[in-house]
């Protein structure tokens, strides 16, 4: 004889373990660590200085 299952529960759990796996797509999709945005923000704030370093003062 096999195990007496409760449908809903078995839906739900069914529905759980979807939305895990594509919470975990989209972790991979667009998540980045601590440290990967760190890095970004200040190699952005370099080329920032840099730029503003390179412009032209004009006295108009």
């Amino acid at each position: 004889m096999s195990d007496i299952i409760n449908l809903n529960r078995a839906r739900k759990k069914k529905r759980a373990a979807e939305k895990e796996k594509a919470a975990q797509e989209n972790r991979i999709k667009y998540g980045r660590t601590k440290s990967e945005k760190r890095r970004i923000e200040a190699e952005s704030a370099l080329e920032e200085r840099t730029i503003d370093g390179h412009r032209r003062d004009t006295d108009d």
